[in-house]
């Protein structure tokens, strides 16, 4: 008889901490309990990539009749019903948690709906006082989104709220530059929305390829979205309660007596209460430019933090990095050894499909004998802006910062949108290593980019040289072909 009660005791039921449960129980046969304070799924399912993506995909029906009609196709522009949209969407998502709730059942992991916390490095306390033992605690709990420490902020909404949201706002702020914000930009101006973006950098999406996000900055703009770089909020309150002087700057979206009912408590939210979010109006905001506007809703989209707080980390020895991540070696082991962790409490790459590889290894490590450290080189990515943005590797700048390089870069009208009359423009880039011809970085902006860059991740992280490339026959007419006859160098580095 062991000692323990588990073998494994998981904290968080998201898409890493599931996967890692039920393959250590069904696979390795290890006794495995599961705790989750919110919903199963964890942010991906329930607070974002499965709820954004929908979202994606409404909102790239705005225009398509004027688009149609470039085509010969009488048909004229509807209405969005979002009532209709989030219904379905809240269905969606409970049969997907669903999903995951019998997959857990159907390997025999034990569940425990409520929230727990570690009391020493083998034992877990539950929420109703309970303890439980496990050789093993894996830590895969995920993370928040966070909002500014300034006055009023919590006027704002941050992205778990959208998916609350009983009624879209006829305008809304959106403040920050990453992929989130730009996503949530895009995704309520096409479903409607009068959408402004403050960004305190010079662009939008740090971090990745300057050419690629130029290009997507000048596509949101030519769309409508009110971009505003070098700019930042300096206060914030509601509308009714200000000293507004401006007029001219002034847009006034739902009325007063009906902002209140922009959000509601749908059981979506991490927190599993209400949100008291924009319940007092509309709010002006004044930014660093001294630039004064009244805004409906303003959603802060400026960052995310490890769900370390009140866990007793810290207390049983457990190492906490930079913003509370929990640190962890090249085997998801922490500085207890019995006690692992594995996405974003981690903030390494904070990735689903990254967190279900972390998981994996953990248990080719931990139950197989098989230690197998995680792999985060070559992650293929995509942000789903309209257009789309796939990445897989180096940018430009990062490549020239290592060593001389080949830049193939080719930017275009698709035949789609220059026969429609339309002026959207692509975008593909390949950064190839002068010395071993490897390509070091892939960046494609284009309609479905996403799923172009999950083909061309495969080569890129087999080691393909740019005459690999240009061995490869082109498919025609598409956009792709590209990736395989650029032939000379826009420039070197």
């Amino acid at each position: 008889m062991s000692e323990f009660d588990y073998d494994l005791f998981v904290i968080g039921g998201g898409s890493g901490g599931v996967r890692a449960a039920r393959v250590a129980a069904g696979e390795a046969g290890a006794r495995v309990a599961l705790a989750e304070e919110s919903r199963y799924g964890g942010t991906c399912v329930i607070r974002g990539c499965v709820p954004k993506k929908l979202m994606v995909f409404a909102s790239e029906f705005h225009g398509i009749a004027e688009e149609a009609q470039g085509y010969g196709w009488s048909m004229q522009e509807g209405t969005f019903s979002w009532q209709q949209f989030s219904s379905q969407l809240r269905e969606e998502l409970d049969r997907l948690e669903g999903v995951y709730k019998k997959l857990l059942d159907g390997s025999n992991v034990e569940r425990f709906d409520m929230r727990a916390k570690l009391r020493d490095a083998h034992t877990v306390e539950l929420a109703d006082g309970t303890t439980k033992t496990a050789k093993h605690i894996l830590l895969a709990n995920g993370g928040h989104p966070v909002r500014p420490d300034m006055v009023n902020s919590d006027l704002g909404i941050v992205s778990d709220d959208i998916f609350l949201l009983e009624n879209l706002p006829k305008s809304i702020l959106i403040i920050g530059g990453g992929y989130i914000a730009c996503e949530m930009a895009c995704i309520l101006h096409g479903l409607g929305v009068d959408v402004s973006q403050y960004i305190r950098g010079a662009q939008i999406l740090n971090g990745f390829d300057d050419e690629a996000r130029g290009l997507i900055a000048d596509a949101m703009e030519t769309r409508g979205i009110d971009i505003h770089t070098g700019t930042n909020i300096v206060e914030m309150r509601c509308a009714e309660d200000a000293d507004y002087t401006d007029a001219d700057e002034a847009h006034m979206g739902a009325p007063v007596e009906d902002a209140g009912a922009l959000v509601g408590d749908s059981g979506m939210r991490s927190t599993g209460k209400p949100s008291e979010t924009s319940k007092k109006g509309p709010i002006w905001v004044k930014s660093t430019n001294g630039r004064e506007k009244i805004f409906d809703a303003v959603l802060f989209a400026t960052g995310r933090k490890p769900n370390t707080d009140g866990m007793g980390l810290e207390e049983v020895g457990v190492k906490l990095g930079r913003g509370g991540k929990v640190e962890v070696d090249e085997y998801s082991q922490t500085s207890v050894p019995s006690i692992y962790a594995i996405g974003d409490v981690t903030d390494r790459v904070n990735l689903t499909p990254v967190a279900i590889r972390e998981g994996m290894a953990f248990v080719e490590t931990v139950f197989k004998g098989n230690k197998t450290p995680v792999d985060h080189a070559l992650i293929p990515s995509a942000v789903f802006t309209q257009p789309e943005y796939g990445s897989v590797g180096m940018t430009e700048a990062q490549a020239a910062e290592q060593e001389e390089i080949e830049v193939y870069c080719t930017s275009f009208r698709p035949m789609h949108s220059a026969f429609a009359g339309k002026p959207d423009r692509v975008l593909m880039k390949l950064i190839v290593s002068k010395e071993t011809r490897r390509v070091l970085g892939c960046h494609i902006v284009a309609p479905h980019a996403g799923e172009m860059i999950q083909l061309a991740g495969i080569a890129v992280k087999m080691g393909a040289t740019k005459e690999d490339f240009d061995r490869t026959c082109a498919v025609h007419p598409t956009m792709a072909e590209e990736m395989v006859t650029m032939r000379q160098p826009v420039r070197t580095a």
